[in-house]
């Protein structure tokens, strides 16, 4: 038996605002290079992307070209192209013409020759070389794994969020423009393959090594782009799904085929739920991919990568606490549901991480609730309060790389699920999530457009509700008293002011849905009874007299 998560109805930790901006963080040029539009990204707007590199793991290091092919939207001559220490750029060359570089830390600013005109298309070949960052603790910190398997071959693999793409390759290293395809070559000694983003094309053998072309002909994120390199073999099936027959591949080390094989059905249970709540997976033209790597795993698009001991839970935990967390693999469920959620959707600023994060954990409720009823997922999803800390936003700062606070997960999950229970009708709020999908396929998006989009499929105002549990780390609280045996007096405390979230009530046998603001209102009542919260709201309560 599952076991029943407490019902939090009594008062839940907060602080007050003013300690965010006792923590306030202060943010450098480099933040600003990273993190905004600047004048040397904004006019041209990506195309194409030829990723041409050779991986020499004796020497952690990397050789190769990026051939960057992009629109011209507004004249200008000089291009920001970033790179991240200590790899180096060699060389940038238009049409031919070597160009001068002038860098900035992790920016190269490109000086232009040829006359760029708006509506052209144009390319610039970037060559680079080094030892690339080399990850701690991946996928948390960011850059290149190189570790040997247990049969002594190499086993590397890149992850790069937060610490951002140009970590490993020359790139315009910001989340508002996505290149529109991109050809992945990778070269490695013959005793390895490669694993990238997209389908395979070809394989090229040389004398010691093989190059693997790998084709990505959906937008993706700088991010969401990866190599994996090891001794790999390959199994794979069909699925029948929504938008038809979508290939399903699956790369392993070698020596983990059996138990992948049965650790891997979760993929397809994946698919399943998933399309049922979002919609078709939004990279069918791709193939989805899920690759064995030296870290616990990532949401790179189309090649999600896994290495959670190919066992349930968490590194064989559950989150939330309650047991419906040992009933899938964590890292499969999670990171696939990315696919939807950071792929398909993409922020446009990390400072709005929690699109990405917040739903992707939700996914995780909506995946036991479609093969173990609605009360499971619920179950889950409350459970994993007890990891929300409600000290910081969940949104970050803007135009600096700063993505908000931890809490985009559980929170966020939590989040979700009390919008649900306002929505207060399931097929609506599928279409809901649903329509997310449709409404911004392969597009980059702002939280605003989220918010505005989700108030008017719901029919109601959200913005008070998204100011408070987005923009402020305080949890609601249901004061209330009764001041007589038929009257119920309520408020909305411990929040801004613009907060009126309607609100579920059992009193006695009764369920009576009430419309609360920061101000006291009055609802008669046939006799006193004991109040309760409807559990599945993210708020706390209390009774002041």
């Amino acid at each position: 038996m599952k076991t029943k998560t407490r019902l939090y109805t009594t008062l839940i930790l907060f602080l007050s605002v003013s300690l965010v901006f006792a923590q306030e963080q202060k943010f450098t040029r480099a933040d600003t290079l990273r993190g905004s539009i600047t004048p040397e990204r904004g006019w041209w707007d990506l195309n194409f992307y030829h990723l041409n590199i050779e991986v020499f793991p004796e020497s952690k290091s990397i050789i190769g070209t990026n051939t960057v092919r992009y629109k011209v939207v507004a004249a200008h001559q000089t291009m920001q192209i970033d790179l991240q220490e200590p790899l180096e750029i060699f060389s940038a060359a238009q049409d031919g013409q070597k160009l001068e570089i002038r860098k900035e830390g992790a920016a190269h600013f490109i000086t232009l020759l040829k006359k760029q005109v708006p509506g052209d298309f144009e390319e610039v070949v970037i060559t680079y070389e080094g030892q690339p960052k080399e990850a701690v603790r991946p996928p948390w910190d960011g850059g290149i794994t190189w570790q040997k398997d247990e049969n002594g071959k190499h086993f590397i693999a890149s992850s790069n969020q937060g610490i951002g793409s140009s970590i490993w390759w020359p790139s315009k290293d910001h989340p508002a423009d996505e290149v529109d395809s991109m050809l992945i070559s990778v070269t490695v000694p013959k005793d390895l393959m490669n694993i990238s983003n997209g389908r395979l094309r070809k394989v090229d053998t040389h004398e010691g090594t093989k190059t693997y072309h790998w084709f990505v002909s959906n937008p993706i994120n700088g991010y969401g782009v990866n190599i994996n390199v090891g001794d790999y073999v390959h199994f794979s099936e069909k699925y029948e799904g929504e938008k038809g027959i979508l290939d399903m591949d699956y790369y392993v080390l070698s020596y983990n085929l059996e138990k992948a094989k049965i650790q891997f059905q979760d993929a397809r249970r994946m698919m399943e739920a998933f399309e049922h709540w979002f919609g078709p997976y939004p990279f069918y033209e791709d193939s989805y991919k899920l690759v064995e790597a030296p870290y616990l795993g990532m949401e790179h698009q189309s090649s999600v990568t896994y290495g959670n001991g190919f066992q349930n839970g968490y590194r064989g935990t559950d989150l939330s606490g309650t047991g419906w967390g040992l009933e899938f693999d964590f890292i499969i469920i999670h990171e696939s549901g990315h696919e939807w959620f950071a792929n398909n959707i993409t922020y446009k600023d990390v400072a709005d991480m929690w699109i990405h994060e917040s739903f992707t954990n939700y996914s995780e409720s909506l995946f036991l609730d479609y093969f173990y009823g609605k009360e499971a997922g619920q179950e889950y999803v409350r459970g994993t309060r007890t990891r929300i800390e409600n000290k910081l936003p969940i949104i970050g700062r803007y135009s600096v790389n700063h993505r908000g606070s931890g809490d985009m997960y559980y929170k966020g999950g939590n989040i979700l699920n009390t919008l649900r229970e306002i929505v207060n009708d399931d097929e609506k709020w599928r279409k809901m999530l649903r329509g997310l999908n449709s409404e911004f396929y392969h597009q980059t998006v702002t939280t605003a457009q989220v918010e505005d989009y989700l108030s008017q499929e719901s029919g109601i105002d959200l913005s008070g509700f998204f100011d408070q549990y987005l923009r402020n780390s305080a949890v609601p609280i249901l004061e209330y008293y009764f001041s007589d045996d038929q009257t119920l007096n309520f408020r909305w405390a411990n929040c801004i002011n613009s907060f009126d979230m309607p609100v579920d009530l059992e009193l006695g046998k009764n369920k009576v849905r009430v419309f609360p603001t920061t101000k006291w209102s009055e609802l008669k009542v046939d006799q006193k009874s004991e109040l309760k919260v409807d559990v599945d709201y993210y708020v706390g309560s209390l009774k002041v007299r």
